[in-house]
């Protein structure tokens, strides 16, 4: 198939301004009403300096759908607007209600398309490059001849302290130093809220457009545990309850909306099995993993930077470090959103020349799924307006 996609445009939304270290217990709230014990050691690993909340006195600035119109917003112009879109696919872990789904509710703030196909991912960091997966094949295929694909999370609401108080008020009465498990508590300091979209296109569109040479995604579920989980009980000997099995009282009991991580099987397998779909993506298409000229890879945090570092080594993959880019001590973890908004700083960023590649990753702890992305920058000189 001679056939290519190009991503055309990107656009990315961040909401309010940027909160640093010592105003997020101010604006999310103190648990129990003291200082998290975890917070400064949390912060210290994975080195986020600054984040974005749509979130101020405690109400919302911005739904998630919002956030995504916000952002599809700024890939309109004189010549491609609301109208023109053929396709809407949308990703996101933390949608704004259960029915209808994300992407309808998207659909329905842009006022000025058309009835078009829809797409929503469900799922975590993956979702929203899953989706860009679904674009780029419909336009490949030729079934639509442009998408819009993108990922929005607005997870601020899910980390203020009200969301904890029933728990620290059980723990509370059974121990004298209560604390809200690791396994929660750590998170309230690594997300962000945000969105970050793509215009793919099936001809060249602008002064620079990125070429998608493939894109390859895997789940190790049959193999690995939950990692990390919302709407999920899991007692000590393993066995699992969703909401659905549990009583509507003991939701706030334990908890149960916020978002836990198992750091123990986040640690021992996110940054190898990272390696492990790198390796097999560049050897299905007999790509030269060292030939990238710039390695975008979705970090939770700073933390994983240096073990998915020494896993390449391990691999054989030697990449040198000055090709990786990544902006999360800036932004933070938007988690389906990341990837958009850090490829979005980079071609607005940095000198792009014709034919340089540019490798994404995608991870997704959840239980273990990995999208990976090549794209081949394609420079017009002949075209004088604004870039990608």
């Amino acid at each position: 198939m001679n056939k290519k996609v190009y991503i055309s445009r990107l656009s990315s939304f961040l909401p309010n301004a940027p909160v640093d270290n010592d105003e997020m217990e101010n604006i999310l709230g103190y648990v129990g009403g003291h200082p998290s014990r975890i917070k400064k050691i949390i912060l210290r690993q994975n080195q986020i300096k600054q984040r974005h909340y749509a979130m101020r006195e405690g109400n919302l600035t911005h739904t998630n759908a919002e956030l995504m119109v916000n952002a599809i917003n700024g890939l309109f112009d004189n010549e491609f607007d609301a109208n023109t879109i053929e396709l809407l696919a949308c990703g996101t872990s933390t949608p704004d209600q259960l029915i209808p789904s994300h992407a309808s509710m998207v659909h329905g703030l842009l006022k000025e398309s058309n009835p078009i196909p829809l797409l929503s991912v469900s799922g975590v960091c993956c979702s929203a490059i899953q989706a860009l997966e679904f674009a780029f094949l419909s336009v490949l295929s030729g079934h639509t001849s442009n998408a819009v694909c993108g990922g929005s999370e607005l997870v601020s609401p899910l980390l203020r302290s009200d969301m904890f108080e029933e728990e620290y008020r059980t723990i509370n009465q059974i121990q004298e130093n209560p604390y809200i498990a690791f396994e929660k508590d750590f998170l309230r300091w690594m997300l962000s809220d945000g969105a970050g979209c793509a215009l793919l296109t099936d001809k060249l569109m602008g002064k620079m457009s990125l070429e998608i040479k493939w894109v390859e995604s895997v789940s190790y579920a049959n193999a690995l545990d939950v990692c990390m989980s919302q709407g999920l009980l899991e007692s000590q000997d393993g066995t699992k309850q969703t909401w659905k099995q549990i009583s509507p009282h003991d939701w706030q009991k334990y908890s149960i909306f916020s978002i836990r991580q198992d750091v123990k099987i986040l640690s021992e397998y996110v940054a190898e099995k990272a390696v492990e779909h790198i390796y097999n993506s560049c050897k299905k298409h007999n790509f030269n993993f060292t030939d990238v000229d710039y390695f975008l890879p979705h970090l939770s945090s700073m933390f994983f930077w240096k073990k998915l570092e020494d896993k390449l080594k391990e691999k054989g993959l030697l990449l040198d470090t000055g090709k990786w880019f990544t902006n999360l001590t800036r932004v933070g973890n938007i988690g389906s959103a990341s990837i958009y908004v850090m490829l979005d700083e980079l071609c607005h960023t940095r000198q792009l020349h014709n034919g340089e590649l540019i490798y994404l990753i995608v991870p997704e702890s959840a239980r273990f799924s990995y999208t990976t992305v090549l794209l081949e920058v394609n420079l017009n000189d002949n075209y004088s307006s604004s870039s990608l």
